[in-house]
């Protein structure tokens, strides 16, 4: 036994684990075992069911429930006569957590959060799922599923039974006709995300609010590809509020995953790569839309972050912090007026507090600020008579000391694993924010992380490894993995035409076909053929905070059949979105599927096909992306290695060709040129 061992009372099964969330509770009294066939094998042999309880490092009531729970004797004496207990990593197992999260949606009929707590037969069947429980609630629950199991097993098989065929019919999608691609759509789905808008502070109206990228995303396409101004509106509304708000780090950079209140005030505190690697994109390509500073100013300071708290010596990206510090959420980003009294300049103090909304008995609870702008900077300036140097020059000053006085507290808890499908984002933020600010750091972050996945996560044969710590990989990557790692390597083929990148994109999409494309219904399946199977093999379907993994397969293979002239990819795209055309429209609720609305504006518009070729290609490309130009790809160099490319190097000169279903309009040199032929509808 190591002395790691050894110097714990306790020691459970997840000691050998690297999963930071499963390490927290290595040393609980609960005998807590890792999702495993040892797991399983057990509850069948000694004939218990099975607790199923699901978290992630960075949630707060997870951290809540272990330590009035699964820290306490008493709790786990029961849970250890009576149970098997598992431990699940919602970030490393999202099958799993998809499986047990949908089995508490249909046993409360409402939404469920995290912890996750689900009984289950020892075959792994769940017989009922629930969220947070205090301890005596939590023991109550324990007792009952106990006393079930011992006297009416026939009523939890057919609890089993229930649940195990609504979990299985969930991902159930008829295979849709083929449509013509209407225009009238396309605006009926930016209306299903407008009706919901908060037009005062931006994001959906009411509490909590999320930043739901990909709405967004669909928003501005929406605006730059048709000239619908309320679009724009909506997403610049929001980006402002964001930007402004207490969601938004304003000291050191970087969102929260939400804010509790609804003016994007009070965050829950902790931050997560997927969010800020999502924002990092959208926030790039508003700037280049609107030009507007505040926008620089985000991607300059989240870039500034993300390399100084979340990125390894390889270049890899960590997955969160942590909502609490030193046991308390929020703690290390928080301020008294007594320590801002202390730290900020006499001469600034007042001016500071204004600025940041800031007041003596606190903007939020326990007499504590949280730095957020009540208004513009604009309209303070012009308030407050101050010029924009002096104003520059006060928050230069002020932010040095806050920032050197808060690096000395105790930091938020890091969640060091490495997910392929979150870093793919970020990486796809990265290439975003070189294409509109033009900034070598941030092409050259990507690239570094890239070669990281590349080297790192990728295996033989093209298959992925899901998650990286200590130098370790071990869980074979989901549909999600592949199809945002796809979109990262086309993306960074996009800033660089170093054609490796998309080589590498074209593997890991056939890959994916191979093991994970079900061709009953024209959809992939979220885990690979390889996977040992769970009680139901599920598919991502609906957009989230995260864009659905078949949304982002059939825009990728939408892409990929422009670059290589592969008829049958834009085949399988077209029937992919011919599937959900129909459930989109129906449900009006365009916030599920707003990356698949994305698609079908792209269908809608044929892509432009931008061909750059020559020895000035990396100079005009460059110049040229800095505009932003929604549903259009980006091929060229000074070799003809794609049927698109062929017949177009001129001796001598750099040659722009702008292109659509492979038809192309008469070259031209320059790129103002080729901007005239860029229309869209």
């Amino acid at each position: 036994m190591s002395s790691q061992q050894t110097d714990h009372l306790h020691t459970n099964h997840l000691i050998s684990e690297n999963s930071p969330y499963l390490l927290q509770h290595a040393h609980n009294p609960v005998d807590w075992y890792p999702w495993s066939d040892e797991a399983l094998a057990k509850a069948a042999k000694e004939d218990k069911l099975l607790v199923i309880s699901i978290g992630y490092a960075a949630c707060h009531w997870c951290h809540v429930m272990e330590h009035e729970s699964f820290e306490d004797d008493s709790v786990a004496m029961v849970m250890n006569a009576d149970f098997v207990s598992i431990k699940v990593d919602r970030e490393e197992r999202p099958d799993i957590d998809d499986v047990y999260m949908t089995a508490c949606q249909l046993s409360s009929g409402r939404g469920c959060g995290w912890p996750l707590n689900a009984f289950a037969l020892p075959d792994g069947r769940p017989v009922w799922a629930g969220t947070y429980f205090p301890k005596d609630q939590w023991m109550g629950i324990l007792k009952q599923f106990r006393d079930l199991w011992q006297n009416d097993r026939a009523k939890l098989e057919e609890y089993a039974d229930k649940l195990t065929s609504g979990i299985q019919s969930q991902d159930q999608i008829m295979v849709g006709a083929p449509t013509p691609f209407e225009r009238v759509h396309v605006d009926t789905m930016a209306a299903g995300l407008l009706r919901s808008i908060d037009w005062s502070k931006g994001g959906r109206s009411g509490a909590p609010k999320f930043p739901m990228p990909v709405n967004y995303s669909y928003l501005l396409d929406h605006h730059v590809m048709t000239g619908d101004a309320k679009s724009l509106e909506a997403v610049n509304i929001t980006l402002d509020e964001m930007a402004r708000g207490g969601i938004y780090d304003q000291l050191g950079g970087g969102f929260a995953r939400y804010s509790v209140d609804d003016a994007w005030l009070v965050p829950h505190f902790e931050k997560m790569m997927y969010d800020n690697g999502q924002l990092m994109s959208l926030y790039s390509k508003a700037y280049q839309v609107t030009g507007r500073d505040q926008y620089r100013r985000v991607i300059a300071e989240t870039t500034d972050w993300l390399a100084r708290e979340m990125t390894n010596d390889l270049g890899g990206f960590y997955s969160s912090l942590d909502a609490d510090s030193d046991g308390e959420e929020g703690k290390f980003y928080v301020w008294t007026w007594a320590e801002l009294q202390e730290l900020i300049a006499p001469d600034d103090f007042d001016l500071f507090v204004k600025y940041y909304g800031c007041t003596e008995e606190g903007n939020w609870e326990h007499d504590k600020n949280i730095l957020h702008l009540p208004v513009n900077r604009t309209t303070f300036l012009a308030t407050e008579g101050i010029s924009e140097n002096d104003l520059e020059g006060l928050l230069k000053r002020s932010h040095g000391a806050l920032f050197d006085y808060r690096e000395k507290r105790v930091r938020p808890g890091l969640d060091d694993k490495i997910l392929t499908s979150w870093n793919a984002l970020m990486l796809c933020g990265l290439v975003d924010a070189y294409k509109a600010l033009g900034e070598d750091r941030h092409l050259q972050m990507a690239i570094k992380n890239a070669e990281f996945l590349r080297d790192q996560l990728l295996k033989d044969g093209n298959r992925l490894d899901r998650n990286y710590k200590d130098g370790t990989s071990k869980i074979n990557a989901f549909l999600d993995d592949y199809a945002l790692l796809t979109r990262a390597y086309c993306a960074l083929y996009e800033a660089t035409f170093d054609i490796g990148w998309l080589n590498l994109a074209k593997d890991l999409t056939d890959y994916a076909i191979e093991h994970f494309y079900d061709d009953s219904n024209k959809l992939f399946n979220y885990t690979s053929n390889l996977d040992a199977p769970l009680v139901a093999r599920k598919k991502e379907i609906n957009d989230n905070v995260i864009p659905a993994s078949n949304s982002t397969m059939a825009r990728n293979l939408n892409f990929l059949s422009h670059y290589f002239s592969d008829e049958e990819y834009s085949r399988m795209s077209d029937r992919m979105i011919f599937n959900i055309t129909e459930p989109i429209l129906q449900s009006g609720q365009t916030s599920f599927y707003a990356n698949w609305a994305l698609l079908y504006l792209e269908k809608l518009h044929p892509t432009f096909e931008v061909v750059i070729m020559g020895s000035d290609h990396a100079d005009l490309r460059a110049e040229m992306q800095k505009t932003y130009y929604p549903n259009t790809i980006y091929l060229g160099g000074d070799n003809e290695t794609f049927p698109l490319m062929e017949s177009k190097l001129v001796d001598g000169q750099t040659t722009i060709y702008i292109c659509q279903n492979r038809v192309c309009q008469f070259p031209v040199n320059s790129v103002a040129e080729a901007s005239e032929q860029i229309k869209f509808l």
